[in-house]
């Protein structure tokens, strides 16, 4: 009798399985993990399929599988995802099952926890430390070591001779669990109407179940967490699991409080912070179904749930949740795709929505819940524009003397202000005043950032940093480089001129030294630690700081001129969300845009609060152009080490292109940073209509094209966020 024989995924870059024998006895199924010899290593893979008609002649040189593995099997809804994501984003399957296998190398029991606790008679010899422990344990409950002599006072040497004589004993602990379980009727929430309305409308979608996604669309303030905390809680008392995505998951310490206030613990959590124990046994308990919630970022959309029954994507506009190496895909937008593989609800939260799911939910594909009020009758910010072409600051400064009195009346108040600038370090350019030459990095097409806080200038494509020259490598003049625009750094020493009583606080994501440090600050702010707050786009991921009042955006047009199909979109949003940080209790909240172009769409929308201007706007002339989401892109970017060399193969694959009238093949054109790392980058961009198969199209070209050889490399970006 034959072999059985299996087709096996291994988590590396390529696109096919493998085949294998199956030992007599070891029984196996697909999502069985396994583990079995690839080349000249063992690795983990993942049984895709039974092989019952494997080729006769390679039957005698396939190998066995070592062994299978002592944890839970992949279902077929998660090995479905995989081959989805993989062939709309032309990734190989193992490098998208490698993000399914992210639990690392410590699964399985780990060291027992042992606890003590109160077993014999009293001790022949007394003393007060003693005397404390006993007391402790007259409870009968038991406990660490570590928790017994910390509430009795004493050292661990004390419960140790306890021990010795008899008088406690030690017992091993069951396990900590990942999570605890939440309860949905912990602290039920007074909502509004219109909150209450939404709340049902979103608990009745988890009632029913099956696959539909939603948009849930409310104003800054308007309570959008409490909203859908009801769909978590009525997915909790179905005893399914839940996962929240959150573009930037060390930032939502206010998030998980607000999730222990509703449920009375917190959630787990999935994302690249955690510790390698904790993260196996988080991807164990979330396979065994002991995790009821997932907090994560873009990767917990690849975790093995034993029971998925509702995805929540907050801030689904965010440009964060785009994975720009390795596998690129949109994490919003699988998300779906899993909601519906799942036949489960899907819920898309967003003050800001992107333009792809406005338009989705003005098309009827999603549904619509909007939310159009703050909560509990707080007022959104008005805004005004200040023209820095008649109202700017003096030569060298960068706030505005409108702006600069707006936030001295606000602090006068005892309210908090803040300073927003999307620029990280002190200045992005530093130039010789001798001759003109400017600091480049030698491995990127970029100027180096001045960061005077690290007292280093920094490449922030590549990481290249140096300290800053005594001379002028060209001139070889000395003490003759200048700072050449704003960032927070220099920002935060304008301010302390202004307002030198103020305590000012810079967050920006190049000075966070840990999460921790970075979780303590905002807390900071929140409690009023801090008068003036200057940050970067770090302080626009939805927290919430009850005294601040007053936002002033040092520069709204920043976004604007970069040639990016989106900037429009992400330069509202983002402003938007910065602005709506203030005035959220205490107060009304006012905004100041400092703009070159206030006639500028995006600066009028806001300035007027009219975001249906704004959509309409965009919407128009997107359907125009046709961009997404009226149609598709790809991005194809090939780099090498010689600019000739990237150039030709580029060309080259150009002309493969195969003639389809639906379809234009742009470029191969140098990419806008046209140098990083030290290799040359040239990028053919592919535009297709909505309803084109794209990634099919994508793949007979590559499948006919000549394969990059050499140092020559070839990236593909099915839908790309960024153009640079």
């Amino acid at each position: 009798m034959a072999a059985r024989v299996v087709d096996i995924l291994v988590p590396v870059a390529l696109d096919q399985t493998y085949s294998y024998r199956v030992p007599v006895g070891l029984e196996l199924t697909p999502g069985d993990l396994v583990a079995v010899p690839l080349g000249a290593r063992e690795y983990m893979g993942v049984v895709w399929a039974d092989n019952p008609n494997p080729s006769p002649r390679l039957h005698n040189r396939l190998k066995d599988v070592d062994e299978k593995l002592d944890v839970p099997p992949l279902k077929a809804e998660l090995r479905q995802f995989v081959d989805w994501v993989s062939g709309y984003t032309l990734a190989s399957r193992g490098m998208v099952l490698r993000m399914a296998l992210r639990m690392g190398e410590h699964l399985g029991p780990g060291r027992d926890r042992v606890g003590v606790r109160l077993s014999g008679p009293a001790p022949q010899r007394m003393t007060a430390a003693r005397v404390r422990v006993l007391e402790l344990f007259a409870d009968g409950l038991t406990r660490s070591k570590g928790e017994a002599s910390q509430e009795a006072g004493v050292s661990a040497g004390v419960i140790d001779g306890l021990i010795d004589e008899g008088t406690l004993e030690t017992v091993i602990l069951p396990p900590e669990p990942v999570a605890s379980q939440p309860d949905p009727d912990f602290h039920k929430p007074e909502f509004s109407l219109a909150q209450l309305a939404a709340a049902d409308t979103l608990r009745t979608t988890v009632e029913q179940g099956g696959y539909t996604v939603t948009l849930l669309d409310g104003v800054t303030g308007s309570g959008k967490t409490e909203v859908y905390f009801e769909a978590v809680a009525e997915n909790i008392r179905r005893n399914r699991q839940t996962l929240i995505l959150m573009p930037e998951i060390a930032l939502t310490a206010q998030f998980l409080d607000r999730f222990c206030e509703r449920f009375g613990v917190r959630p787990a959590e999935w994302h690249s912070q955690l510790s390698p124990r904790k993260r196996a046994r988080t991807w164990a308990a979330v396979a065994a179904g002991e995790v009821p919630v997932v907090v994560g970022a873009r990767s917990a959309l690849f975790l093995p749930y034993a029971d998925l029954g509702l995805i929540v994507v907050d801030e689904e506009h965010d440009p964060a949740y785009k994975q720009e190496d390795g596998a690129h895909y949109h994490a919003r937008d699988m998300a779906v795709v899993r909601g519906s593989i799942a036949k489960i609800p899907v819920v898309l939260a967003s003050a800001t929505p992107s333009v792809e799911s406005e338009v989705n939910a003005r098309r009827g594909r999603y549904r619509h819940v909007h939310l159009p009020e703050r909560f509990g009758g707080a007022h959104l910010p008005s805004i005004e524009a200040i023209d820095m072409r008649r109202e700017g600051p003096p030569r060298g400064r960068f706030i505005s003397p409108r702006l600069a009195e707006a936030v001295a009346v606000s602090l006068t108040r005892g309210e908090q202000a803040l300073l927003f600038l999307n620029r990280r370090g002190y200045a992005p350019l530093t130039l010789c005043r001798a001759c003109g030459f400017r600091l480049q990095c030698p491995n990127c097409d970029a100027w180096l950032v001045d960061h005077r806080f690290k007292r280093r200038l920094v490449c922030h494509h590549c990481g290249f940093s140096m300290p800053p020259p005594v001379e002028c490598p060209n001139c070889h003049a000395t003490d003759s480089f200048a700072a050449v625009g704003p960032g927070v750094e220099r920002l935060e020493q304008e301010a302390g001129e202004l307002f030198p009583q103020a305590r000012i606080l810079v967050l920006s994501s190049d000075l966070v030294e840990s999460i921790e440090r970075l979780r303590q600050e905002l807390d900071d702010v929140a409690e009023g630690r801090f008068d003036l707050i200057i940050g970067t786009q770090l302080v626009a991921k939805g927290h919430h700081f009850p005294k601040l009042n007053l936002v002033g955006i040092i520069d709204a047009d920043l976004g604007l001129g970069n040639g990016d199909p989106r900037a429009a979109e992400r330069t509202f949003q983002l402003l938007h969300q910065v602005v709506g940080r203030a005035g959220r209790e205490e107060g009304r909240g006012i905004g100041y845009l400092q703009t070159h172009q206030p006639e500028h769409p995006v600066m009028r929308a806001l300035i007027s609060g009219d975001r249906e201007a704004f959509y309409k706007n965009e919407i128009e002339q997107r359907e125009h152009s046709g961009y997404p989401p009226f149609g598709r892109l790809a991005s194809l970017v090939v780099t090498a080490n010689e600019r000739h060399t990237a150039e030709t193969y580029g060309r080259t694959l150009a002309k493969a292109a195969p003639k389809d009238d639906q379809v234009r093949v742009l470029g191969p054109a140098e990419a806008p940073i046209a140098v990083v790392r030290g290799r040359h980058r040239f990028r053919l961009l592919v535009k297709s209509p909505r309803a084109f198969d794209l990634s099919a199209y994508l793949r007979a070209w590559l499948a006919a094209a000549p394969k990059p050889r050499g140092n020559v490399r070839l990236e593909v970006d099915v839908d790309p966020q960024s153009f640079y």
